[in-house]
């Protein structure tokens, strides 16, 4: 039953004018970011419109997302994984799958950045036991504020704050993020994003303290298709696996359903 879930995500892009909010890669991209590399953003999928994102992450990890703009600034979306999915032997299934709801409160001004709040239960990488909880927690309730300017194309600025239900390892608290976007042209943007991981520095926890910095490239490769190669925890701040960051892949197609 799980897998034909995943497999039905995994089959199954807010214009941007001058100065408002970017598209998924690129100067001449039409859809806005919701996510950086792990940090949920202020874009929301335009009513109408479709997103599916597939990230494929070490030790086998392949986690599938589908998002529905269901009303204008409104979206939903649902996920599911697995770890060991590639590779040999058994996949390791994700208990549940994860569900996401974001609903725009302010669009973005001349003066004022874009405001979302919204709820996300999908965490990243392994799903571990002891204590019950994934490898990068998921960001639960979450309000985030997104601005662009024009410099040389676009830079986005982005600011997160959640707070995650993942508090089996006994370190709850509200976290930080923040991120930016940088267009390289028509198709190309590199984009950064860093958690702060206040909810996960505690001796229990997985983290070491220092935080989890990502760096990750996208290339808009057709309408509404978007190619990422990221560079996950370039602090090694993970305690499970500290010698070297992680590289993933993304791939994200946005289409109408009109």
């Amino acid at each position: 039953m799980k897998p034909n879930i995943f497999l039905i995500i995994l089959f199954l892009f807010f214009s941007a004018d001058i100065i408002y909010s970017q598209g998924t890669a690129g100067e001449s991209a039409k859809f806005e970011y919701r996510y950086l590399v792990d940090m949920p953003t202020a874009g929301v999928l335009e009513k109408g419109m479709v997103g599916i994102t597939t990230d494929v992450l070490p030790a086998g990890v392949v986690v599938a997302k589908m998002e529905v703009g269901v009303f204008q600034n409104v979206s939903f979306g649902i996920s599911y994984g697995a770890a060991n999915l590639i590779g040999s032997g058994k996949p390791n299934w994700y208990e549940l799958p994860g569900v996401n709801i974001r609903f725009r409160m302010i669009d973005e001004s001349l003066v004022l950045p874009a405001l979302t709040i919204g709820f996300d239960s999908q965490g990243k990488g392994e799903e571990f036991e002891n204590p019950k909880r994934f490898a990068i927690k998921s960001p639960g309730f979450f309000a985030a504020a997104s601005k662009n300017f024009q410099l040389l194309g676009y830079l986005s600025l982005h600011g997160t704050v959640n707070y995650s239900f993942e508090k089996n390892d006994g370190d709850n608290f509200l976290n930080l993020w923040f991120g930016a976007e940088k267009t390289l042209g028509p198709n190309f943007s590199v984009i950064a994003d860093y958690d702060f991981a206040l909810n996960d520095n505690a001796a229990s926890s997985f983290g070491e303290g220092k935080g989890y910095l990502n760096i990750g490239l996208r290339w808009t490769i057709g309408s509404g298709f978007t190619l990422g190669f990221d560079l996950r925890d370039l602090l090694q701040n993970k305690r499970w696996n500290p010698n070297a960051a992680d590289r993933a892949l993304r791939i994200e197609y946005i289409q109408s359903i009109f």
